[in-house]
C-alpha cells in the first residue's frame, strides 16, 4: 500500500458523538478514520472568542492539537442574517444566552425578524473547518449555503436553526431534508468534502 493510499486518522476536537457521526457519514468511502479527541472533556475548554468563524476553527484545532499525537480538526459553524448586521454569526450557539435551547434561539431569531420581508429574510449558513498537527495549522477550508428565514419552523429533522432555514433550491427547510440530502447540500458537508480533497 502506498503512503497516499494509507488511511489517515483524524481526531475531532469535540465531545459531541452526534457531530462525530455526521462527519463519519461524510467520510464514508474515503481513507479517513474519524474519532473523538481522547480526553477532550478533561482539557480546559478553548474559548471561542474570535470575531470570525475561521479564527475560531483554527484556534480550536491548534489548541487541541497540542494535546494529541495525531491530526486534529475542528469546525466553527453558524448562521448569518445580513439584515441583522450579520447576527447570530459567530455567536450562533449563544444567541439566546448560554444554555439556551435550539427552540429558544430560533424563537429569538424569528422575533428579531418579525415584520421583515423578502430580501430582509435572506440568510446563509457558514462552516469553516481547520486541521492542525502538534500546534501547526495544516489547512483551513470553508463553505456556505444560501437560503432564507421562514416566519415559522418547519420539519422535525436536523438541529439548531435547521427548522427555520429554508433552502430554496429544494423548497424545503434543512429540518425537512433527509440526512443524505442534507449531507449533500449543507455547508458542513461541502466544507468537509473540501477538507478530504486536501488531505487525500
Amino acid at each position: 500500500m502506498t503512503e497516499s493510499a494509507a488511511r489517515k486518522k483524524l481526531y475531532l476536537a469535540s465531545g459531541n458523538p452526534g457531530k462525530l457521526r455526521e462527519f463519519q457519514i461524510l467520510a464514508a468511502g474515503h481513507a479517513l478514520d474519524l474519532e473523538l479527541l481522547p480526553g477532550y472533556t478533561t482539557l480546559p475548554e478553548f474559548e471561542e472568542a474570535g470575531p470570525t468563524f475561521a479564527e475560531n476553527a483554527a484556534g480550536k484545532a491548534l489548541y487541541y492539537s497540542k494535546h494529541c499525537n495525531g491530526m486534529v480538526f475542528a469546525d466553527d459553524t453558524g448562521l448569518v442574517v445580513p439584515a441583522l448586521g450579520g447576527a447570530p454569526g459567530v455567536l450562533s450557539a449563544r444567541y439566546a444566552g448560554f444554555g439556551a435551547s435550539s427552540d429558544q434561539r430560533n424563537a429569538k431569531l424569528l422575533s428579531e425578524l418579525r415584520g421583515k420581508k423578502d430580501e430582509e429574510r435572506v440568510a446563509y449558513f457558514v462552516c469553516v473547518i481547520a486541521a492542525a498537527l502538534h500546534g501547526r495549522a495544516l489547512v483551513v477550508v470553508s463553505a456556505k449555503v444560501d437560503g432564507e428565514i421562514l416566519e415559522a419552523p418547519r420539519g422535525s429533522g436536523g438541529f439548531g436553526y435547521d427548522p427555520v432555514f429554508n433552502f430554496p433550491a429544494l423548497g424545503k427547510t434543512f429540518a425537512e431534508l433527509s440526512a443524505e440530502e442534507k449531507n449533500r447540500k449543507s455547508h458542513r458537508g461541502k466544507a468537509f468534502r473540501r477538507l478530504m480533497e486536501v488531505l487525500e
